[in-house]
């Protein structure tokens, strides 16, 4: 994803929303899918879900997946579901410029999906708001039917300072690569 400001300095921070359910579209949810998230920290989000400024360790929390966990595991102890970015451990590189940000697997099909960014932050959503949504060939999409893995500048950082900045310049490119990577094991 690419975008140049052309006369002022402009916020920019693409994400793709695409919803993912690796054993199926229309296999019910995706509570059983094993994630794995490359970040230490995540940014935790007021009653409307905005990010506060903070940054908090995921470890020992309902949001540490840097070992992997099913996402079902501890759902239940996040309010209303994952809808949280998450600051990406960018040294853990992959390849060339990208870092690791996140792997999914359905352990029925085996199919796996790698996720890599040169994005500093990843928002992951667990599907909570689907609701009877029709899908293709008539399937119907509810809670959890689908997650969405948004690499991504932070969400709210042109207002917190603390977190890497959105703001691109004119002229000046901003550009953000995302490599999805699917195989079995």
């Amino acid at each position: 994803m690419q975008a140049i400001p052309k006369l002022k300095a402009t916020p920019v921070s693409l994400a793709q929303h695409t919803y993912w359910n690796l054993a199926g579209h229309n296999s019910g949810d995706i509570l059983g899918h094993f994630v794995r998230i490359w970040a230490s920290h995540v940014t935790p989000v007021d009653d409307k879900f905005i990010p506060t400024g903070e940054l908090i360790p995921v470890q020992g929390t309902p949001f540490d997946f840097l070992e992997g966990s099913t996402i079902g595991r501890r759902i239940d102890q996040v309010p209303g579901g994952y809808d949280h970015n998450y600051a990406l451990d960018s040294s853990v590189k992959a390849e060339g410029d990208l870092h690791w940000a996140a792997r999914v697997k359905d352990t029925g099909s085996g199919r796996v999906m790698d996720v890599l960014t040169s994005a500093p932050g990843m928002q992951f959503y667990s599907g909570n708001f689907l609701d009877h949504i029709k899908g293709k060939g008539g399937a119907v999409y509810n809670k959890h039917a689908g997650l969405c893995l948004e690499t991504q500048g932070f969400p709210n950082a042109v207002n917190e300072p603390k977190f890497p900045s959105v703001i691109a310049s004119p002229g000046q490119v901003y550009k953000h690569v995302m490599v999805h990577k699917f195989h079995t094991e």
